[in-house]
């Protein structure tokens, strides 16, 4: 008889095959009765190991765009150590939609590339991977929050020209500065503008093609660009893309999701979204004035995406008012996300928001409040966090070959 240490087939270089996958319930005879936070999940007939993803996590550590190798261990550490999906971090279809001179982009080929090594790495390891398209809209050319830090709390985050920076290229919906100290007094878009970055978001569809992901997510939160249309507290245009009506303040958002669904054709669609902005008041007046953006015009948005075949709902707050006042503790964001899908029980939501405990995850999707749970800062703290969150739901889950010893 043979023994062979058997590699993955058809890889880029030899890593020894995991059977079953890293991150999957150990004896397939268990996974009925496994915690749900374990059970695997099919959207758009792409199937994830288990309900584990990780959220979008900006490093600031791009060279004109270009991912590095910081990226592959960065992004390597999550695929080795059993998460359902991995969504890479907020990635630009145009230099000036980056949020720092140093984010990822996806704007131009030679981009690709470090890209598809990370992409194939992943797939190597059998998890899922996709990437958070985006534009920083009036939040773009800011440094790195460590620069921020540097330059002390009452110093400007705008990076300057000499510094990488775009200052005088920073867009959004109206001429309404997210901070007048602190960030860039943004130009208002014209037609001709939001063509633009609309052609951007489908070339860089047809580069996440190469580069050989599994799903996009469509970035719609934080007061980045498309957020920051959705909002009366920054977008009050004239127009038919702004003013009172939710209808006009929608119409950009939804035109372009549309665009790249048809660009993104039999593969999961994601779309992140800023449920409220944690602004003082309410979201609308007892007149009927849209004050702010809320769960209300949220839950009409969602429809809307629903209807023109988004597959996923990544639920977060925040983001577009400087002064907000957000109550943070574990699980603060879930309340969005079971609202949501109570609306629309038909489509899949993501919940985020300080989500730390295994037990805590797998509440929120045995009560129906979410259908995967996203983790970003807690996967920083500890990478194995799907190993321990399986010991303490007393479930026996794959890790990796290389790291069985550690566990068993």
């Amino acid at each position: 008889m043979v023994h062979r240490n058997v590699p993955v087939p058809d890889a880029y270089q030899y890593f020894p095959l995991n059977e079953p996958q890293i991150g999957t319930v150990l004896h397939s005879k268990d996974t009925e009765k496994a915690p749900i936070l374990f059970r695997p999940i099919t959207i758009n007939n792409v199937e994830f190991k288990n309900r584990i993803f990780v959220s979008p996590m900006c490093q600031y550590s791009s060279d004109n765009g270009h991912a590095t190798d910081w990226h592959l261990v960065h992004i390597g550490g999550f695929a080795s150590r059993g998460v359902g999906a991995i969504c890479m971090e907020a990635t630009a279809v145009l230099p000036e939609g980056r949020i720092s001179p140093e984010d990822a982009g996806l704007w131009q080929d030679s981009q690709i590339e470090p890209l598809k090594r990370i992409v194939d790495f992943s797939h190597a390891q059998g998890t899922r991977i996709g990437v958070q398209l985006a534009h920083a809209g009036r939040k773009g050319s800011t440094h790195a929050p460590w620069v921020q830090k540097k330059g002390g709390h009452g110093l400007p985050h705008t990076a300057m020209d000499n510094e990488g920076g775009w200052p005088s290229n920073v867009y959004g919906p109206s001429e309404l500065s997210f901070s007048d100290h602190f960030y860039p007094n943004p130009k208002e878009l014209s037609e001709e503008g939001l063509l633009e970055i609309e052609n951007a978001f489908v070339s860089s569809i047809e580069r996440c093609k190469k580069a050989g992901y599994d799903f996009i997510e469509i970035h719609g939160a934080h007061g980045y660009l498309l957020h920051s249309f959705l909002s009366p507290l920054s977008n009050v245009r004239k127009d038919q893309y702004g003013g009172q009506s939710l209808e006009n303040r929608m119409r950009f958002f939804i035109r372009l999701v549309a665009r790249c669904r048809e660009a993104w054709v039999g593969k999961p669609l994601f779309v992140r979204i800023s449920a409220a902005e944690w602004a003082d008041g309410p979201e609308r007046t007892d007149e009927g004035v849209w004050r702010q953006w809320g769960i209300e015009q949220s839950t009409i948005l969602v429809g809307k995406l629903k209807d023109i075949g988004v597959d996923l709902i990544d639920c977060s707050a925040g983001g577009n008012w400087v002064h907000q006042n957000i109550p943070i503790g574990p699980g603060y964001q879930v309340p969005y996300a079971e609202a949501l899908k109570k609306a629309h029980p038909d489509i899949v939501v993501g919940a985020v928001g300080l989500i730390t405990e295994p037990l805590q995850a797998e509440s929120y999707l045995k009560n129906g409040q979410a259908d995967v749970v996203f983790l970003a800062r807690e996967l920083m703290r500890n990478p194995h966090w799907p190993l321990l969150a399986a010991q303490k739901l007393q479930i026996n889950v794959k890790p990796a070959n290389q790291y069985e010893r550690a566990w068993f």
